[in-house]
């Protein structure tokens, strides 16, 4: 009986621009994917004779919502609808906090296609699998990039990447977590979209020194309007010495970046 295991990465931004809504509804945004350390665990096992295609467990923190609508279980769903997929049993263990702004959820997603691209011997490039990434978030395409994962450029809905060079080796990066789940889709509703601004690639170019007076994440506006206690785990990371900090994605959890 197979069983393959890998290890879903979380991500940060630095910066995180929310442009324009789109006709579809989405938003034009750019920001700076960079991966960080901090992963969740995931195991697909064989499950010969299984009254069910596919089953999830899950361990670790909790997560909301039905089993049902999780990544991995969709990841499954949409490659057994073009390929033929034995049962299998997911087993993930959940160390990234869900609503966190870390990309736990489309991390679990990403890698559990390219898990199961090998565990099947499907056989399928990057290039094949990227379709099936953008149907599960807009940020899932980040999260199968080859490894070793290195910070990208996203724009349009945080689906379009470019390589960006960038040494952030100088630093490490702290997390911090407040107590709270922020709901990505009421954090765009309440967003005010700004078009007319310098483009992020030209700000993550100068020092990261400056950063912290030109580089900020749209978001934070909302969520420390709605939960004020928040703006206090940022000013504690420049408190404790960090040379930048900002919160990441849509929340809840914030990082400094701290000269090594």
């Amino acid at each position: 009986m197979a069983t393959t295991v890998a290890y879903p990465f979380a991500k940060i931004n630095l910066g995180l621009h929310v442009l324009e809504k789109r006709a579809d509804g989405y938003h034009n945004i750019e920001t700076l994917f960079a991966p960080h350390p901090l992963c969740d665990i995931l195991e697909i096992t064989d499950a010969p004779g299984a009254q069910q295609d596919v089953q999830l467990f899950l361990y670790g923190l909790p997560v909301p919502g039905p089993l049902s609508s999780n990544l991995c279980i969709t990841a499954y769903r949409l490659l057994s609808a073009h390929y033929k997929l034995s049962p299998v049993k997911i087993h993930l263990y959940k160390q990234i906090p869900p609503g966190s702004g870390l990309g736990g959820g489309s991390s679990d997603g990403a890698v559990c296609l390219q898990v199961l691209n090998k565990h099947f011997a499907l056989g399928l490039s990057l290039r094949e699998l990227m379709p099936y990434a953008l149907q599960m978030g807009s940020d899932v395409p980040f999260f199968i990039q080859p490894p070793p994962a290195m910070p990208y450029l996203a724009s349009g809905k945080g689906d379009v990447l470019e390589p960006f060079a960038i040494d952030l080796s100088p630093y490490r990066i702290e997390l911090r977590f407040p107590p709270l789940f922020i709901s990505t889709a009421e954090a765009y509703a309440s967003v005010n979209p700004q078009n007319n601004r310098v483009p992020l690639r030209d700000l993550l170019l100068q020092p990261v020194d400056k950063w912290r007076y030109t580089i900020g994440n749209d978001f934070e506006k909302f969520v420390f309007q709605k939960y004020p206690q928040t703006s206090q785990y940022k000013q504690a990371l420049y408190e404790e010495g960090a040379v930048y900090a900002s919160m990441t994605g849509s929340g809840s959890a914030f990082f400094g970046l701290f000269k090594i």
